[in-house]
């Protein structure tokens, strides 16, 4: 497949980079997204404006969508309005949203009775990796759709895999959810700790993040901590979503995730102080408090 037209639906902190990038590449890339004002880059950029939903189905080869939560994700696929019942036969879907497992195999089904291939293909790598196109794109589907939007996934990441079926991808995101909410609770005590040793936190950083406590967010989050940086890469409200989805699905295999369970407590208190729209390095924050008041 070479240069289809590609609806993008959701141009977010992490889409509006994703799409450009599908711009650059020399791809026509029509956009909607609710507020059109998060659109005006790309527009700019070259990129054509929908105003519905509907619109961008009929008129794509391939529609990715990128949105915030699965009731989202379920409107715009399975909704009067929406995607499958809007787009054309042969059309290529992508999710790339971080959804339910079981909501992906219901859009699945329901594109493979339209005659539609519909993709599971949720995203890592927050604003950074987005940005630079090195996203790694965990995929559930059938083997030969995957094998046809393969050259257009590989202009937004680097690491892009086939887990399986149809709700693979999304399964697939969960584990690294479950992996990063254990981790972000370590990198920010971590810090915490050098600070109140007297150490210069980024100084310990230098030898701890290529040992084996590295990981991407000690390398990519940590500084923004000690900059006091807690803008958006990745949205609180996202997080606490996703920890939702994998709680639920965990308890569907009776799968016991203490880990889990605890960094979405500690996530939830932000989202009480109204810090949902920060960054998931906020943490860090809620943790210095409870710091100052032992």
């Amino acid at each position: 497949m070479t240069k289809e037209k590609i609806g993008f639906i959701g141009t977010g902190v992490m889409g509006q980079s994703m799409a450009g990038h599908l711009i650059d590449a020399g791809y026509e890339v029509l956009v909607y997204t609710r507020t059109k004002t998060r659109a005006q880059a790309l527009l700019e950029k070259g990129a054509n404006w929908k105003e519905t939903v509907q619109e961008v189905a009929e008129q794509s080869d391939v529609i990715i969508t990128m949105v915030g939560y699965p009731h989202d994700v379920k409107e715009i696929y399975l909704g009067k309005d929406g995607i499958i019942h809007n787009a054309n036969k042969g059309c290529y879907t992508i999710d790339m949203t971080t959804s339910s497992p079981i909501l992906a195999r219901e859009i699945y089904q329901a594109a493979k009775e339209k005659h539609i291939h519909a993709l599971d293909a949720p995203v890592s790598g927050g604003d950074i990796g987005a940005q630079k196109a090195t996203l790694a794109i965990m995929v559930g589907g059938d083997s030969e759709a995957f094998s046809a939007v393969t050259p257009i996934l590989e202009k937004m990441g680097t690491n892009i895999v086939l887990q399986g079926s149809a709700g693979a991808g999304q399964h697939t995101k969960m584990c690294n959810q479950i992996a990063i909410a254990s981790n972000m609770m370590g990198v920010c005590e971590a810090i915490l700790y050098a600070e109140k040793a007297g150490l210069d936190p980024n100084t310990v950083l230098k030898s701890i993040e290529t040992g084996a406590a590295g990981s991407w967010s000690l390398s990519n989050l940590a500084p923004r901590m000690i900059k006091g940086d807690f803008e958006p890469g990745f949205y609180i409200k996202h997080f606490i979503k996703d920890m939702k989805i994998a709680i639920e699905s965990a308890e569907e295999m009776e799968l016991y995730t203490p880990g889990l369970k605890l960094a979405k407590s500690l996530y939830e208190q932000l989202e009480k102080q109204g810090d949902d729209n920060k960054g998931t390095q906020a943490l860090y924050t809620l943790l210095k408090q409870h710091a100052l008041t032992v």
